[in-house]
């Protein structure tokens, strides 16, 4: 099995965790990694002020710094911890490993590095929707681990909204491959861990729900790979597309978890 990793620059988890560990099981033929120029992050913010209106981006802006000012360390430090573990359990991959480096996995550099390289399955650790030029070059699938269960908390922080709604049984990581739609591709597992929702922030938490199951996930991908995955059945569901996390949705997550913990 030919496998391609796209993520991006500073991803330290996905960076030096996920290579390791496709090249534990497959025949890793390339990374690619995204350096975002600036402007594409104003982009992402004038279109949530765009969704959420300006009063509600000032709360997502008020969780941005109380995250950073009170959380971010402890992170920072649990990720170094967990790098350090799963280093000592995959090995290096290999230094001939083709690596490209770019302002996105959708230009022409990109795509024509992917189509080289032929890989049969690709993992996209991106925050960037892939053309179909892009996405349909494996000819297995591009697969995304989205943090949060689809298609009800579909987007990037699916994991918090799960939280912050009381939703505990919908706290967990899609295993989808992508399809022209943003998280409506077909599903082929959902994941989770006994995670600690008094203690551990929401990036630890979808962290977590993907390097915990990594064995699991290499069992679905070679199933994917063999042709014996069976897509599952989410017809009937309600879908919905969350965005950034708010400081008042937070407080309210935590507030919950102490009580529930009492």
């Amino acid at each position: 099995m030919r496998t391609l990793l796209i993520c991006h620059q500073g991803a330290s988890l996905d960076q030096e965790v996920l290579p390791r560990w496709l090249a534990s099981f497959s025949d890793l033929v390339g990374l690619v990694v995204i350096e975002e120029p600036p402007k594409r992050v104003w982009r992402r913010v004038r279109r949530e002020i765009k969704r959420v209106g300006f009063l509600r981006f000032l709360d997502v802006m008020t969780f941005r710094v109380y995250y950073r000012l009170l959380l971010a360390a402890t992170d920072r430090s649990w990720e170094r911890r967990t790098i350090a573990e799963l280093r000592a359990v995959y090995p290096e991959i290999p230094p001939t490993t083709p690596i490209l480096k770019g302002s996105s996995p959708n230009t022409p550099e990109a795509e024509q590095f992917i189509r080289s390289l032929c890989p049969d399955l690709v993992v996209a650790r991106c925050k960037t929707l892939l053309k179909e030029s892009v996405f349909t070059i494996p000819r297995k699938g591009t697969f995304v681990m989205h943090p949060g269960i689809c298609p009800e908390y579909r987007n990037a922080h699916g994991c918090f909204w799960a939280l912050a709604n009381n939703d505990l049984k919908k706290v967990g990581m899609t295993l989808l491959r992508i399809d022209k739609g943003v998280d409506t591709g077909p599903t082929f597992g959902y994941y989770t861990y006994p995670y600690d929702e008094l203690n551990e922030s929401h990036i630890v938490v979808q962290h977590r729900v993907v390097l915990d199951n990594l064995d699991a996930l290499q069992t679905k991908l070679t199933e994917i790979y063999n042709g014996s995955a069976v897509p599952l059945d989410v017809s009937g569901r309600s879908s919905a597309t969350w965005g950034q996390p708010w400081f008042t949705k937070y407080l309210r997550w935590k507030y919950h978890a102490r009580k529930r913990a009492r």
